[in-house]
């Protein structure tokens, strides 16, 4: 079994981790049970890979006891403090900046950029290339497509009753973005939405219908604006 090439000050492997070669760790990693490492994966300081997920006394996710290992593909890089935890698949050649946070139960596609301090929430998939810019929020159960851009501080949500009455159980329900949508800076997008294909929400817009294919929406709420221009349109990239 390979060994890291590089090891830093007070790092904690569990049983059964698996890296490939050429795998670089920080100071201060710890790396839980049975996760797997690809190939030229660099690791910095303080980053926490595998983590169960705990659950407080007054939550309604369901208590799940023990997860699947994490899987870490090649050529990835993980930056300072993030934390990855269990049963979260991180493709080939995806980039995590220092501070981020990826759930339980996420799959990102590869060659995708995940910000620093991105928050991606349990249940979501991320297509490739995508990039999710400093400080933006994926809720829970959100899907979002290949080639999807999100600007700062976009906050997505997935609970319309505001965690008010019995109703709202069973009916979380994340934002959908469809390949080549994007999201402005500091924009809101409501539960259950779906930015269909090429479709652009500007800055500060809230989202309170679904956008559609190569569309642009503005406003609060949001609404369309005009077509994107064709020399923007991700086939024509």
């Amino acid at each position: 079994m390979n060994q890291p090439s590089e090891i830093g000050e007070n790092v904690v492997i569990g049983e059964n981790v698996t890296f490939g070669e050429n795998v670089q760790i920080g100071n201060n990693v710890v790396i839980y049970a049975g996760t797997t490492i690809g190939n030229n994966v660099i690791i910095q300081d303080n980053a926490v890979i595998g983590k169960q997920p705990t659950r407080a006394k007054a939550s309604i996710l369901p208590d799940v006891k023990h997860l699947p290992p994490a899987v870490i593909g090649n050529g990835v890089t993980i930056g300072t403090s993030v934390i990855i935890y269990a049963n979260a698949e991180i493709a080939d050649n995806v980039f995590i900046a220092d501070l981020a946070t990826v759930r339980e139960r996420v799959t990102i596609g590869e060659s995708t950029i995940i910000g620093r301090g991105v928050a991606v929430e349990n249940d979501c998939k991320i297509g490739k290339c995508c990039k999710l810019e400093t400080n933006c929020y994926i809720t829970a159960y959100s899907e979002l497509g290949d080639y999807v851009f999100i600007a700062p501080c976009v906050v997505t949500t997935n609970d319309n009753y505001m965690a008010r009455s019995k109703e709202r159980f069973g009916k979380f329900k994340g934002v959908t973005v469809k390949a080549g949508g994007r999201i402005g800076a500091n924009a809101t997008i409501l539960p259950g939405k779906t930015i269909h294909e090429d479709g652009t929400v500007a800055a500060g817009s809230l989202v309170s219908k679904d956008v559609q294919a190569e569309t642009i929406v503005l406003g609060h709420p949001a609404k369309e604006f005009k077509k994107v221009p064709q020399n923007q349109l991700l086939r024509n990239q």
